[in-house]
Parts: C-alpha cells; sequence; structure tokens
C-alpha cells in the first residue's frame, strides 16, 4: 500500500500563498486518484480537490469544492511521486489540518470527492490562516 507524507503547512495571514506536497512511498502513483481533504476543529473532514489520472476513461479531470474554485489548485509531477496543493488567496476559513488521500482505481460507486473514495491517507498538515 502506498505511505503518504503531508508538508508545507503552516502560519499564514489572510490573502497569502501556500503550497503543500504530498511524497509517496511504496507505490508510483501516477495512474492513482489523488485527492485533498481538510478538517477544522470540530468539523467532519471534507473534499477540497481531486486529480483523476488521463488513463481513465474521463481522460484525466480535476474536480475542486465550490468553497476553493479558482483559489487552489492540485497537480502532480510524477518524475517527484508527489502532489501538491497550490493555495492562494487564504482565508480565515481554510484553516484546518489538510490531509493528502489516494486510491489505485477509479473504478468505484463512490465518487473521488468523497472521502470514503480513498483507501491510503497521509498524515496531515496543519494550515493557520490568521487576519
Amino acid at each position: 500500500q502506498v505511505q503518504l507524507a503531508e508538508s508545507g503547512g503552516g502560519l499564514v495571514q489572510a490573502g497569502d500563498s501556500l503550497r503543500l506536497s504530498c511524497a509517496a512511498s511504496g507505490r508510483t502513483i501516477s495512474n492513482y486518484v489523488m485527492g485533498w481533504f481538510r478538517q477544522a476543529p470540530g468539523k467532519e473532514r471534507e473534499f477540497v480537490a481531486a486529480m483523476v489520472p488521463p488513463i481513465t476513461w474521463s481522460g484525466g479531470r480535476t474536480y475542486y469544492a465550490d468553497s476553493v474554485k479558482g483559489r487552489f489548485t492540485i497537480s502532480r509531477d510524477n518524475a517527484k511521486n508527489t502532489v501538491f496543493l497550490e493555495m492562494n488567496s487564504l482565508k480565515l476559513e481554510d484553516t484546518a489540518v489538510y490531509y493528502c488521500a489516494a486510491r489505485a482505481t477509479v473504478s468505484s460507486v463512490i465518487p473521488p470527492t468523497h472521502k470514503d473514495f480513498y483507501n491510503s491517507w497521509g498524515q496531515g498538515t496543519q494550515v493557520t490562516v490568521s487576519s
């Protein structure tokens, strides 16, 4: 099973940018569905972004939560076996622990925007946005 390790979190001010990294080991993730989720204190873990590899029938696509669309970008570097989440124009409500998730196959009745789709998770990285 693939192991995931997030990094890049920190304390920033509203309006700043941050890039999170998710380094994978144990498996090559070029054909994995990769996702980012976040969890704020007292709240459920929520979907942020996902990337379906281009080998699938859909030809590859990305998904974003409405709350981050236009501000966050998910990308991957297959040579580094790493997925990124570029976060711009950060808001106070973006404060949360951010988790990277992975699944080897696309086939599922559960969409990649749902946390139950994924079977591998990282430990998370804290992002705190201050005013």
